[in-house]
């Protein structure tokens, strides 16, 4: 695990994620253009979750669900 903290929504916040995680998050932003951050922040907006960590990995998966097809 790694433990990042980042500043989401104008406050600051630590996730907690696997290296693939996170390689996986930068690959994401860098596609849409978008700072880890605000890539993270938005995910934080439309999560269903109560847990952001898991709503990120969520997340991961749909995106290489939807590369992958």
């Amino acid at each position: 695990m790694q433990k990042r903290s980042l500043t989401i929504a104008g406050h600051r916040t630590s996730i907690a994620l696997e290296p693939e995680f996170w390689n996986a998050l930068e690959a994401m932003a860098a596609t849409r253009g978008l700072p880890l951050a605000h890539l993270i922040q938005d995910i934080d907006e439309s999560r269903e979750t109560t847990n952001l960590s898991s709503a990120i990995r969520v997340t991961v998966l749909e995106w290489y669900r939807t590369r992958a097809s």
